[in-house]
This record gives structure tokens, C-alpha cells and sequence, in this order.
């Protein structure tokens, strides 16, 4: 990461608050300005510290250190992936065979190709996002890459097709609007169209950047430019053509659990397909919602959402209820640990530990 000069200890607002009571301002290992700070890094993620210092009223040395200390101690971090146009995409559920379980949570955990994986209570053990170069490659990594496994007693595969939104267009809403304005204001959520064959590989010029952003997305262009070979002026030119054109997505992601919002559960859900997109559109907005995605099978829309705690549950469907009436909630699966998100090992509070870079099957 860039270099980082030292701080006036008077600089710094705010302090580690106590125990979850589910709000922003009272959780385990965030302060609020934390907090803050990664909602300007989720709205801006690899903006100068003046900048991100300036939005959320502190000087630059102090957005340094703090992200600095949250990053070394696994609590937020900002990486990067290909875009979703690039890839074909599927949801994979997986039922395991008793006393099997933890066997196949690691087994599945440790493929390149499989980039989260939740262990949940529900009809299934286990919610794996997969990628693949083309949809041959994708049915035959998951029948026999995951169906393979000894202890895998079924599997069941919904294809992405339209991604409404995701991490990187989730907000932690931590920011008030004075400081969120300095970033640009809300998000701009736009749908994305998973592909069903890879139209062409990155060159291995924006592969190296894409590899070295994924582990560390705030790299300088001179760190960018001696890890990959490149110039510090070829670096800042090929990303800012990958960041301009959609190939490359940048994101802050964080420990959510140690930020008071303790449950993910995952929805199958149906709408009428005249009213898809539109649906779509709207959950993807919704501040609980992580992820909406359009699915093939029965059930065609699949949300991901964070809640502060089993008992937002029912307050979050009453919700959609009133605002999505065609909107039929099929099932809901609640997520017990997700060991790996985005490529990222996980340990029980949702720290990171470790990362397994992304790599397509048979590639």
C-alpha cells in the first residue's frame, strides 16, 4: 500500500465502541469513524487519503492508519475481480452425506474457481458461487469438481444471468449525506448480463493487475507497476483503461458479523417475468439487500441479504411484502458461516485470513 506518514494522535474522532447492540454506532471492533471510513472506500475505493480524509472530516495520515490497522487485522479490505460480463456465472447448492460436512466446506474452499461459499441451515449445507469460463466448462467443474467429492450426496445449479447488484454496490451507510456527497453521492446500480462463453482472456498485462489488485485493490500504480513488470505509467494507464471500460471491479468489503449485522440469509424467490427487471431493479437498492441476481430454475430471482439478527428477519419480509406485492419469497436459507467470499478466507467473526487467488477450471 501507499507509503503512510505519521499521525497526529489528536486527529483521530471516535473510539473502539462496546459490545453489538445492532446499530452502526455500538459495534465489536468498529468505531464509527471506521464505519465511515469503509462506507467512503465502498462509494470510492482506491480515491487519494486527501480525499477520503477531507469527506469524512479528518486529515489524510488518519484514513491512512485506521484503514491500515482495520486491514491488518482482517476487518475490511479492498479488492478487485473481473467484471461479470466476462464470466458465466451459477449458485450452486450442495447437500452433504452425514459426519461429511466439514470435509467438503474445506474441500469446495480450497478450488480457485469456487469464489464464496456459505455453510447454511435449510434444505441444503452448503451455497457456493461458482465461475467458468463457458457453460461446458461450468457443468463439468460442478459435476465433477463438486459432485465428485467424496461426501457430496447432491447438487443443484442455477445459472446468473442478470446481476441486479452486489458487494461492490452495497453501502454501509455509515457516511451522513455532507460527507457522502464529497464521494459522488449514492451508487449508480446498473444491471450486468453474466456471458455464457468468454468472448476473450484479459491480456496477461491486465491479468497481473487484476491478480495484484485482488490481494491488496489500494496498491499504488509504482507498487502496480514493479509487481507486474510494468512502468509505473503503463500501470496507471492500463487500469484506469480497465476501470473506464468495465473490465475490472473494485470493492471494500468488510468482517460484517463484527459490524452488528450478524445474519445473512439467502431468498429464492419468483416474480412475473414482465415485472423482473423491474423488481430487480428496485430490491438491489434496498439497504439490507447484498445481492440480487436473476437465476435459471423454478425460482428466478435469488437476493442475499445482511440483516442486524435473526429478528430483522420478519421486519425485512414485511417489507418486501408491502413493497414487491408480485413478489412470491419461495425460501429462505439462513447462512451458519461463510468461510470464503470473493476469494477471501474467512474465520468465524468474518475476518479475513488468507486469500485463494481466482482461477477459472481447466485454465
Amino acid at each position: 500500500m501507499s507509503e503512510i506518514p505519521s499521525e497526529s494522535p489528536e486527529s483521530i474522532r471516535g473510539g473502539l465502541s462496546g459490545p453489538d447492540s445492532g446499530t452502526a454506532s455500538a459495534v465489536v471492533g468498529f468505531s464509527e469513524l471506521d464505519l465511515a471510513l469503509i462506507d467512503a472506500l465502498q462509494a470510492a475505493p482506491r480515491a487519494p487519503w486527501t480525499r477520503i480524509g477531507q469527506a469524512l472530516g479528518v486529515n489524510a495520515t488518519t484514513a491512512a492508519r485506521r484503514f491500515e490497522r482495520l486491514r491488518a487485522e482482517g476487518l475490511a479490505w479492498v479488492t478487485a475481480y473481473d467484471a461479470a460480463k466476462t464470466a458465466t456465472v451459477a449458485y450452486v447448492e450442495v447437500r452433504c452425506r452425514p459426519r461429511a460436512f466439514d470435509r467438503v466446506s474445506a474441500a469446495v474452499t480450497a478450488l480457485p474457481w469456487v469464489f464464496s461459499v456459505d455453510e447454511t441451515a435449510g434444505d441444503f449445507d452448503l451455497f457456493l458461487s461458482v465461475a467458468a469460463p463457458d457453460l461446458p466448462s461450468l457443468g463439468r467443474a460442478v459435476h465433477r469438481g463438486i459432485g465428485g467429492l467424496r461426501g457430496v450426496r447432491s447438487t443443484r445449479t442455477r445459472l446468473g444471468i442478470t446481476l441486479y447488484g452486489e458487494g461492490r454496490d452495497w453501502r454501509m451507510r455509515a457516511m451522513n449525506p455532507a460527507e457522502r456527497a464529497g464521494l459522488g453521492g449514492a451508487p449508480t446500480v446498473r444491471p450486468r448480463t453474466y456471458s455464457t462463453h468468454l468472448h476473450e482472456r484479459p491480456s496477461p498485462q491486465d491479468q497481473a493487475l487484476l491478480t495484484a489488485l485482488g490481494a491488496d485493490g489500494r496498491l499504488g500504480y509504482g507498487e502496480l507497476g514493479a509487481l507486474t513488470g510494468m512502468s509505473e505509467h503503463t500501470a496507471r494507464r492500463r487500469l484506469q483503461r480497465m476501470i473506464r471500460e468495465g473490465d475490472i471491479t473494485l470493492r471494500c468489503d468488510l468482517a460484517h458479523p463484527m459490524a452488528g449485522l450478524s445474519t445473512m440469509v439467502v431468498y429464492r424467490t419468483s416474480v412475473p417475468h414482465a415485472l423482473l427487471e423491474q423488481t430487480g431493479n428496485a430490491l438491489a437498492r434496498l439497504e439490507q439487500v447484498r445481492m440480487c441476481v436473476s437465476v435459471s430454475g423454478p425460482y428466478n430471482l435469488l437476493v442475499l441479504v445482511w440483516l442486524h439478527g435473526l429478528g430483522a428477519v420478519d421486519p425485512f419480509e414485511a417489507l418486501l411484502a408491502e413493497r414487491f406485492p408480485a413478489l412470491e419469497v419461495r425460501d429462505r436459507t439462513v447462512a451458519l458461516h461463510s468461510p470464503k467470499r470473493m476469494s477471501w478466507l474467512l474465520d468465524e467473526h468474518g475476518r479475513a485470513t488468507g486469500r485463494v487467488p481466482l482461477g477459472l477450471p481447466g485454465h
